[in-house]
């Protein structure tokens, strides 16, 4: 029987033999290492990515393909957690070790799900995730840009992102109304911010009214946390916007910020 996608699960699902090879050949996969993929779907990419390893795991939310998965592939090959990636508690497969995520993520809920990742990064060796190829252009982008924002910001600040290649509507069923990127992340050896929660504050202040001037927005924000906006101290520019300061700036905000809370 055909699966009928689901709008309010976001569905649309891969079947482009040559993407989802080059997706299996940017992953490569490797005998002994814990896979997870998020959003399985019909299992095109499962199905490839069960011919480099001899166990996967994969969280679906869609009840009907959770049943198809779970009779097609024995429990052996694939452990399908029924669950939605967004409250999914990817720590707990991390306990024997690090784990590579992987997946043809559902456009509505891409942006929350890889601020997900910000916590679990010491947890993760990589993750290879198709997404729209605007939001990968916002999580791959360097200042000075108009794609440059607060999700820049707090993935940069803890994975190195690589946009890989672009995918059209044709590859996908039903096709989607946009163009399609695939976004690899790896873990920074040392995170560049000590506290995800200043961090996620500073830059909510600072990309807030993103049009105007630091020194009407994010500096007096600052002042009134009790950190002291010294200009030569963050090399900030108080007539800059906040799309033009660095990673690395606004994460010694953030840390000024959480030694300011303590």
């Amino acid at each position: 029987m055909t699966h009928v996608p689901r709008k309010r699960f976001g569905q649309h699902f891969l079947h482009d033999a040559s993407v989802l090879e080059a997706i299996v050949e940017a992953i490569a996969p490797r005998e002994g290492e814990r896979l997870v993929e998020i959003g399985p779907g019909t299992g095109a990419l499962t199905e490839r990515l069960l011919a480099r390893v001899a166990h996967l795991d994969a969280v679906e939310i869609d009840r009907d393909l959770v049943g198809r998965l779970r009779a097609r592939w024995s429990a052996s090959r694939l452990t399908v957690h029924e669950a939605d990636a967004l409250s999914f508690d990817f720590g707990s497969l991390a306990a024997a070790g690090p784990i590579r995520l992987a997946g043809n993520l559902p456009y509505n809920i891409s942006s929350p799900l890889l601020l997900r990742l910000v916590p679990l990064a010491s947890t993760l060796i990589d993750a290879h995730f198709m997404l729209q190829k605007e939001v990968v252009e916002r999580v791959a982008a360097a200042p000075g840009g108009a794609d440059y924002g607060r999700l820049t910001v707090m993935l940069q600040a803890y994975f190195d992102a690589q946009r890989l290649f672009d995918v059209g509507p044709e590859a996908f069923d039903p096709p989607p109304r946009v163009q399609s990127s695939v976004v690899r992340l790896r873990p920074l050896p040392v995170p560049r911010v000590h506290s995800a929660e200043a961090l996620a504050a500073v830059t909510a202040a600072g990309f807030g009214q993103r049009r105007k001037m630091l020194r009407g927005t994010l500096l007096p924000w600052l002042e009134r946390h009790g950190v002291d906006p010294g200009l030569r101290r963050f090399g900030l520019d108080p007539t800059a916007r906040p799309e033009t300061v660095p990673v690395a700036t606004w994460a010694l905000l953030a840390d000024a910020l959480a030694e300011a809370r303590r």
